[in-house]
């Protein structure tokens, strides 16, 4: 069998990386006539559209691993079983399993060069595709926000009428400490500025109110430098921004926002439990597609490559749900996320015991 392992991984690995540069590029040449006015409109640099196309083949590649590597199993397991060579191999007392081997480990070094496309090289390429979009295709972003209401801690609350990217400030600035749905403190400024040199930021004309148990207290003041958890670039986050942090980056905004007791810290910690779920996909769809075309049938592998692109993107909008379904804040997100792995495994089991022996 080390051979037949070695024929196997072989011909497999070919055959999806030929599926995916297809596919890949047949997605891309659509991609490139559609937005062809575009590029000739606003005179965009050839190289700046290379950049961007290897970027969005990137992205591509990731979103289409499920399909990908279930045409490929599919196609090699269909042309093994039209030559009756699964036949002979299982007839020669190889057990189905110990066949399914070079497949899974196949599948084994495809989920792990996903693992680190994920983690690191695709949120680059994701960022790259985001920023090509607002730079050349979409419209400007606008560089002013308005009432923007930010949660700095656990129980502090910030807020700015405006604010303005350029310059790093902000008008009508309010700062309110709430414990146990009551107002401790309240700091009220007409600007908010970055402060380069120190790193910080600094009020101006400011009024603290300060309630205790019998009285109130004020106080007022020109300039007042305060310590806040956010940052510039805090108020110009891209909508997508859990999808553009490396795994590492990803974490440490994790633990940000986690000191801060922010409200939107569930999109990113779906999206590292993502990271570590989709590389399994590969292994089970593999199991899953071998099963279903180690049978020899007269219609050939046509309809089976078909299946296995239904199947597939069953499996992608299977993904798609469950997510929606995490970020709308269910209480168990990890488990949301993994649904499709683990509807597809308990398919694959169930299709087992159809398999030929």
């Amino acid at each position: 069998m080390k051979l037949l392992d070695k024929l196997i991984i072989k011909d497999f690995l070919k055959t999806y990386f030929f599926v995916v540069l297809m596919l890949i590029l047949i997605v891309l040449v659509l991609d490139f006539t559609e937005k062809n006015d575009a590029y000739i409109r606003n005179d965009v640099p050839a190289p700046e559209i290379l950049k961007y196309m290897m970027n969005y083949g990137l992205y591509l590649n990731n979103l289409l691993t499920p399909i990908t590597v279930f045409i490929s199993v599919i196609f090699i397991t269909s042309k093994m079983a039209g030559r009756t060579e699964i036949i002979a191999i299982l007839s020669s007392g190889v057990s189905f399993i110990r066949m399914l081997v070079p497949f899974m480990i196949s599948a084994l070094l495809i989920a792990i060069v996903s693992f680190f496309l994920n983690g690191w090289v695709l949120p680059v390429a994701t960022l790259g595709v985001s920023d090509f979009k607002v730079r050349y295709l979409e419209d400007k972003r606008n560089f002013d926000q308005q009432n923007i209401h930010i949660k700095v801690a656990p129980d502090t609350y910030a807020y700015l009428s405006r604010y303005y990217t350029s310059g790093n400030q902000g008008y009508n600035f309010t700062l309110e400490q709430i414990q146990d749905g009551e107002l401790i403190a309240k700091l009220s400024a007409d600007r908010i500025v970055w402060d380069t040199t120190t790193n910080a930021w600094s009020v101006r004309n400011w009024k603290l109110r300060e309630f205790k148990e019998m009285h109130e207290e004020w106080s007022t003041g020109e300039r007042l430098d305060t310590l806040l958890s956010i940052r510039p670039e805090d108020f110009d986050l891209p909508k997508n921004h859990h999808e553009t942090l490396t795994l590492p980056k990803l974490q440490e905004q994790i633990d940000i926002l986690l000191d801060r007791g922010a409200d939107n810290i569930n999109y990113y910690r779906i999206e590292k439990y993502v990271r570590f779920m989709s590389p399994f996909a590969a292994i089970i769809l593999t199991f899953i597609g071998v099963i279903v075309s180690s049978k020899k049938t007269r219609g050939g592998s046509g309809f089976k490559i078909a299946l296995g692109f239904l199947l597939a993107f069953v499996y992608i909008i299977l993904f798609l749900l469950s997510r929606t379904f995490a970020e709308a804040g269910t209480s168990y997100p990890i488990l949301a996320v993994w649904i499709p792995n683990i509807v597809f495994a308990l398919t694959g089991l169930i299709l087992y015991k159809t398999v030929p022996r």
